[in-house]
Order: C-alpha cells, then sequence, then structure tokens
C-alpha cells in the first residue's frame, strides 16, 4: 500500500551516500532491468557511483529505519535517475521522489528504459506521455531509450 511519504523526509545526497546508493541502484536494477546482463550491470555501476552521481543533483529518502530507500537524480532540464530498492517498491518512495523533482525542482521531462516496463507504467501511471524514442542508450549499447513529459502531477 503506498503512503503519502512527505518531500521533508528527501534530502540532499553527499559523497558519503555514493557507495550505498550505488548498492540500491544495482539491487533496483537487478529486479527491474531484466534485458540487462551480468556484464551489462558490471559495465554500469562504476559509471553509476563514479560519472553520473557526480554530475547531478542527488536526493535521497530514507525509511523509517533511515536507510536509503530510493534517491532520484536531477540537473538543470531533466530527471536523470529515480530508483527505489525493491525492498521498498509499493510504498509511495518512488511517488515522492517524483513529486519532489516535479513540483520542488520544476521538472518536467524523464528518459527511460523502453524495456523497463515498471518504470514505463511507473510515469504513464502518473500523467507523463511518451515524445520521442532513441534506439540506443547514452552509451551506444542497443537499449531504446524513452523520452517523457508531463504537465502538472
Amino acid at each position: 500500500m503506498e503512503m503519502k511519504i512527505s518531500a521533508s523526509r528527501i534530502r540532499p545526497a553527499t559523497e558519503q551516500d555514493y557507495q550505498a546508493l550505488a548498492e540500491l541502484w544495482e539491487a533496483s536494477v537487478r529486479s527491474t532491468h531484466h534485458f540487462l546482463s551480468e556484464e551489462d550491470i558490471l559495465f554500469y555501476k562504476p559509471l553509476v557511483r563514479d560519472v553520473y552521481f557526480p554530475a547531478v543533483e542527488l536526493h535521497v529518502v530514507e525509511n523509517p529505519a533511515g536507510r536509503p530507500a530510493g534517491f532520484v537524480g536531477v540537473s538543470d532540464e531533466l530527471i536523470e535517475m529515480l530508483f527505489v530498492h525493491p525492498d521498498e517498491h509499493g510504498k509511495g518512495y518512488g511517488s515522492a521522489l517524483l513529486r519532489f523533482a516535479v513540483e520542488e525542482r520544476g521538472l518536467r521531462r524523464v528518459d527511460v528504459n523502453e524495456q523497463n516496463g515498471k518504470a514505463l507504467s511507473f510515469y504513464l501511471h502518473r500523467g507523463f506521455e511518451v515524445t520521442g524514442r532513441d534506439e540506443t542508450d547514452a552509451q551506444g549499447k542497443p537499449f531504446p531509450i524513452l523520452h517523457m513529459k508531463v504537465g502538472e502531477l
């Protein structure tokens, strides 16, 4: 059952969070990105931690035990990444992070792996529409990317 998570539970991430967030990313990807091979996951994991995290403004939402339940990475124009630990799916953390990005940061666009049906459904259910498609991801790998946009949540 999804709970309404307050934006006050979302805090800026620090470099000290990167390892825990990389582990959360990996757990999330393993549960939702079934199209990725083990080799793909091992290729992306250091990029996520060492290149992608420092390149975005990261925010973390913690569960009641104080552990990261999810995170969102934003740029000036785009929700660059949004991941929730699989143990925390369906509890409202993803929705809270998305509301934060849209309402607090004013972002209206996100890119999603076309093969990640859970993420695609998540965004479509919240009013996002597909506005474009790329055949490959940013690394040139054959993982199509859908460009999505929303008006208001």
